[in-house]
């Protein structure tokens, strides 16, 4: 008498993730004086998530570093989409993705499971809202505590403090 074993191999949810690099740069930096760690956050979330698709948004300045940083970002996985960075005559400085994150993650989101943003910036948190209202759509949130808007928090399905595990 032969037993049939049946493989029950659930799927994964499918996963966007989105990066405001800059943010998670320079949140990092004040709150613990220490880099994110790419490496770690794509193992943790390619455990539980089929990454479907994973943004990483940065300012082009022709630095060779950074050049070499969004190297290694794509070679873990990532589209790096880049802006030019605009020092306007006044001193001033321009270079944001607010714009370029929202299209993207309305675009990709609604044919996702589950929706990640990398950012403290609480300009995001009526896109969260419109996500989760519109298109069912949680949207998880990961950056430096103190340096996270509230309403970013509060928006957010669950929100997730950077800490040591996803730090070099």
């Amino acid at each position: 008498m032969s037993q049939e074993i049946h493989s029950t191999t659930a799927k994964k949810p499918r996963v966007g993730i989105f990066v405001d690099v800059q943010n998670i740069y320079y949140t990092c930096r004040e709150s613990y004086r220490k880099n994110f760690d790419y490496n770690a956050f794509w193992a943790k979330i390619s455990d539980d998530y089929d990454i479907d698709c994973a943004i990483a948004y940065a300012i082009y300045r022709g630095d060779e570093k950074q050049s070499q940083f969004q190297n290694i970002l794509r070679a873990i996985g990532f589209e790096v989409k880049l802006k030019p960075f605009i020092q306007r005559k006044d001193g001033s400085a321009k270079g944001d993705w607010d714009v370029g994150i929202t299209i993207d993650m309305l675009e990709q989101g609604k044919n996702l499971d589950k929706v990640i943003l990398l950012s403290g910036d609480g300009d995001f948190a009526l896109l969260l809202g419109h996500l989760q209202h519109h298109y069912n759509v949680p949207c998880d949130v990961y950056g430096a505590d103190r340096l996270t808007a509230d309403a970013l928090k509060q928006s957010a399905a669950q929100f997730f403090c950077i800490d040591d595990s996803l730090l070099l």
